[in-house]
């Protein structure tokens, strides 16, 4: 159960990759498509916004995940 009381695993994932452009976050949705994208200024960054992402898969319903993140259900 999340945090926020709703039952059920949230099945939402991030990525974290280095690209010709740079250091990218990415959320997937449970189909594996991307449906966020954020660009960081660099490693660093990139992990450390993972990470907070991470968190928050971990501790909210896949919901209120979509709804913090701004995501089409």
């Amino acid at each position: 159960m999340s945090v926020d009381g709703r039952a059920g695993p949230n099945r939402y994932s991030v990525r974290t990759e280095a690209g010709e452009r740079g250091w990218e976050v990415r959320i997937l949705d449970p189909a594996g498509e991307v449906v966020f994208s954020r660009a960081c200024g660099g490693e660093a960054e990139a992990r450390s916004f993972a990470s907070t992402v991470n968190q928050h898969v971990d501790w909210l319903s896949e919901e209120k995940f979509r709804e913090y993140y701004r995501l089409s259900a």
